[in-house]
């Protein structure tokens, strides 16, 4: 069944359709929040599917499923990073492969140097590929915000990476 299919099915009360469609949710919605919220990602994606969950009746676009929990995801990781007082996302290219544990543990002390502003506007950008307006409606700053942040995330990684 599809993610929209799901989508409906959960809106009309299918139960095992919702656990269905938070399970198929769960890896996608900890790829955006682990970058962003690092030790607390799993809360932040906790907290990400407990708000699909309460908000999914509303949700007018069963296709719009991945974008709009993509914005929930972004919202909590970066809400509990803060929370947190985290202060650390990487450039595509300098990413290490899932099998390179040793540079997944350097990029993630370079991540944990930035803030959680930077590593929101880093993994919508760099990660998920969205342009600059997009992750300014996803994190509710305007365009020029988004650069400037962009810019030096990018430079404050670059500086990090390198020392």
């Amino acid at each position: 069944m599809s993610a929209a299919a799901l989508v409906v099915a959960a809106q009309r009360g299918d139960t095992m359709a919702m656990n269905d469609l938070l399970r198929e949710l769960t890896p996608y919605l900890g790829r955006i929040c682990g970058p962003i919220a690092l030790d607390s990602g799993q809360d932040a994606v906790q907290e990400a599917l407990i708000a699909v969950f309460r908000n999914l009746p509303a949700l007018r676009e069963p296709d719009a499923l991945y974008g709009w929990a993509r914005a929930i995801a972004v919202r909590e990781a970066v809400r509990i990073a803060r929370r947190d007082n985290r202060v650390g996302p990487a450039e595509p290219g300098d990413l290490p492969s899932r099998q390179d544990v040793e540079g997944a543990v350097d990029i993630r002390d370079v991540l944990e140097r930035l803030t959680p502003e930077h590593r929101a506007v880093l993994v919508l950008r760099d990660v998920e590929g969205l342009d600059e307006a997009t992750a300014a409606r996803l994190l509710a700053v305007p365009v020029g915000t988004v650069k400037s942040r962009l810019a030096r995330a990018r430079l404050s990684f670059r500086k990090a990476w390198q020392s």
